[in-house]
C-alpha cells in the first residue's frame, strides 16, 4: 500500500504565522514583561517618599512621573498641576529631569509602532528568498514556475558578419563538409523544400573533448548568420522535479521566435543518458527534461521553421535510443583528432597572431604532436609565446614550441625536486635503456630527446619520440617492438644494478594496455585466438 504524504502547505502560509507571532509578541507579551517590573503607586506615596528622603532619581514627562528608590525599584505615578514639586525634589537630593513630547497623533502611532516594523520584516524576507532562489538557479522574472526558475538559460549570439566562420576551424574538414548543408539549408531552404527534401532535424557532433565541436557549432551559425542559441546539458538539470522540462519549453519557444536559427547543448548526454537502468536510469528530473526535448523535437516541423538543433557528446554510446531515432538526432558528425596535416593547419590558426622567428617550423612541431588535440595545440602555441615574453624575447622560436610540447604534455620541469647522486644514476640508465633498444631495433621510432628532469606531472626523466612519418596501422612486430622498448628501462636497471625499482611502474602499465589489446581486441595471439 502506497503511503499517502499530506499536501505541504504554501510558503505564504508560514510567512503568515510569523507575522501574526510577531504581532502578537509586539503587542502583549512585551508590555505585560515591562509592566511588571514597575510598580504603579498614586501620586500621595511618591510625595510621602519624596519627603522622607527615598528617592534616587524622577524622570518626568509628558503625561506621567518614573522614580527609583534608593533600592533600585521603580515605580510610576501620574502627573499632577504641582507648584513645589520642584523644590521638594531638589531638597530631598534625588536627581531629577523632564522632557516635554510632543503629541503624537493615534493613527500616525499605529504606523510607526505596527505597520512600518511590518513592512521592514517583508522587505527583509523577499530579499532573503530572491537571493536564496538565485543560488539554486532561478533566474528572476516571471515564468510558469516562480521566480523564473524555470526560463531558460541560453546564451544568445545573434547573427553578426564577423562572427567565427568555417575558416577559423582547421583539421576537421570532413566535419566541415558535413556541416555545409545545413548552412545551405539555412541560407535557402527553398531550395532543398523545392525537390522535396527535408533536413535533419538534429545533428549529433561526435568526439573526444577538445576537437573542437563547440567551435564548429559556432562556426556554422556564423557562415549562416542566424540567431545562436548556446547552452550546456547541465543547465536544464535542477533540484525541482519539472524545472529542466520548463527550461525546455521556454528554450523552443524563443528559437521559433526568432527562427531561423540554431539550438546548441553542449555535454547532452547530461540529460539524454539511457533511461536504461545500467546508465543511471530512474532520475526523475532528468528523465522529465529528456521527455519534453523529444516531445519539442517531435512537435516542430524544420521544414517551415528553420530551426536547428546541434549536440555535442563525447559519450555516444550512453545516450537513449529514443533520441537517436531517424527524426530526432539522425544525423551524427564525427569530430576526430586531427592527423598530420590538420595539426600544420590548426597551428597556422593559432599562430597567425603570434610573432614567430625564422626558426620555426611548425611541421616539425605537428609530427611531435601526434594524438594532440585542438586545445592541447593552440595551448601549446599560447604556453611558447609566454616562455619568449619570460625570457625577453620579441618573438617565438623553434626551441620555445618544443619546450612548450614538454609542458603540455608532461607538465613543467619541477625545479625544487633535487635528486641524490644515487637516484640521478638510476634515472639516467632507465631512460638511456629505452633509448638504446628503440636505437637498436628496426621498427621503433627514432628519438628526439633524452632527459633526467623532473616534471610537474610525475616524469623523474623521459624519452621523447618524434615519427618520421604519421601512420594509422600498426602490426604485430611493431607492437612488440614497442613492449621491449617501454620495458627496456627497466631491463637497464636490472643489468646495471642487479636490482629494479617503482620507477618502471608508468612502463608496465603502458605495457600492460599494449599486451592486452593485441589479445583481446586485435586478435595477435596464436594461443587465444
Amino acid at each position: 500500500m502506497n503511503e499517502v504524504k499530506k499536501p505541504k502547505l504554501p510558503l505564504a502560509v508560514y510567512y503568515l504565522v510569523i507575522l501574526l507571532a510577531v504581532i502578537v509578541i509586539n503587542t502583549m507579551v512585551l508590555p505585560r514583561l515591562s509592566s511588571s517590573q514597575i510598580k504603579n503607586v498614586d501620586y500621595s506615596t511618591f510625595i510621602q517618599m519624596t519627603n522622607d528622603k527615598q528617592i534616587d532619581q524622577v524622570d518626568i514627562d509628558s503625561n506621567q512621573i518614573t522614580f527609583t528608590d534608593k533600592s533600585g525599584n521603580k515605580y510610576t505615578t501620574g502627573l499632577v498641576n504641582d507648584q513645589g514639586l520642584t523644590d521638594r525634589l531638589y531638597q530631598s537630593g534625588a536627581k531629577f529631569s523632564g522632557q516635554i513630547r510632543t503629541q503624537t497623533s493615534p493613527v500616525m502611532s499605529f504606523l510607526l509602532s505596527f505597520i512600518l516594523p511590518l513592512m521592514i520584516f517583508w522587505v527583509i524576507g523577499e530579499l532573503l528568498s530572491r537571493r536564496m532562489m538565485d543560488r539554486m538557479g532561478g533566474a528572476l522574472g516571471g515564468n510558469s514556475l516562480s521566480f523564473g526558475m524555470g526560463k531558460s538559460n541560453a546564451k544568445i549570439y545573434v547573427k553578426s558578419s564577423d562572427g567565427i566562420r568555417f575558416d577559423d576551424v582547421a583539421g576537421e574538414e570532413e566535419a566541415k563538409e558535413n556541416l555545409q548543408e545545413i548552412v545551405e539549408y539555412l541560407h535557402d531552404p527553398h531550395k532543398y523544400t523545392a525537390i522535396g527534401a527535408k533536413m535533419p532535424k538534429g545533428i549529433l557532433l561526435v568526439g573526444p573533448p577538445g576537437t573542437g565541436k563547440t567551435l564548429l557549432a559556432k562556426a556554422v551559425a556564423g557562415e549562416a548568420n542566424v540567431p545562436f542559441f548556446s547552452l550546456s546539458g547541465s543547465d536544464f538539470v535542477e533540484m525541482f522535479v519539472g524545472v529542466g522540462a520548463s527550461r525546455v519549453r521556454d528554450l523552443f519557444k524563443q528559437a521559433h521566435s526568432m527562427a531561423p536559427c540554431i539550438i546548441f547543448i553542449d555535454e547532452i548526454d547530461a540529460i539524454g543518458k539511457s533511461r536504461d537502468s545500467k546508465y543511471g536510469g530512474g532520475n526523475d528530473e532528468r528523465e522529465q527534461t529528456l521527455n519534453q526535448l523529444l516531445a519539442e523535437m517531435d512537435g516542430f516541423d524544420a521544414k517551415s521553421k528553420g530551426v536547428v538543433i546541434l549536440a555535442a557528446t563525447n559519450r555516444p554510446d550512453v545516450l537513449d535510443k529514443a533520441l537517436l531515432r531517424p527524426g530526432r538526432f539522425d544525423r551524427r558528425v564525427i569530430v576526430d583528432r586531427p592527423d598530420l596535416k590538420g595539426r600544420i593547419a590548426i597551428l597556422k590558426v593559432h599562430s597567425k597572431d603570434v610573432l614567430m622567428d625564422d626558426t620555426v617550423d611548425l611541421d616539425a612541431i605537428a609530427m611531435a604532436t601526434a594524438g594532440a588535440v585542438g586545445s592541447d595545440l593552440a595551448n601549446m602555441i599560447n604556453e611558447a609565446a609566454i616562455m619568449a615574453v619570460k625570457a625577453g624575447r620579441k618573438s617565438v622560436g623553434q626551441a620555445d614550441l618544443f619546450e612548450a610540447v614538454e609542458v603540455v604534455l608532461v607538465g613543467k620541469e619541477k625545479k625544487d625536486r633535487v635528486l641524490n647522486q644515487e637516484e640521478r644514476r638510476i634515472v639516467s640508465y632507465h631512460e638511456v635503456g629505452h633509448a638504446l633498444i628503440s636505437a637498436l631495433q628496426k621498427n621503433s621510432e627514432p628519438v628526439q630527446k633524452i632527459t633526467i628532469v623532473p616534471r610537474t606531472m610525475g616524469a623523474l626523466g623521459y624519452v621523447m619520440y618524434v615519427p618520421e612519418e604519421e601512420t594509422y596501422l600498426k602490426s604485430k612486430k611493431e607492437l612488440e617492438d614497442m613492449l621491449v622498448s617501454t620495458l627496456g628501462g627497466r631491463a637497464a636497471e636490472q643489468i646495471v644494478f642487479g636490482s629494479v625499482t617503482k620507477g618502471a611502474s608508468n612502463d608496465i602499465e603502458k605495457a600492460t594496455s599494449i599486451a592486452r589489446a593485441m589479445v583481446t581486441q586485435y586478435g595477435m595471439s596464436e594461443r587465444f585466438g
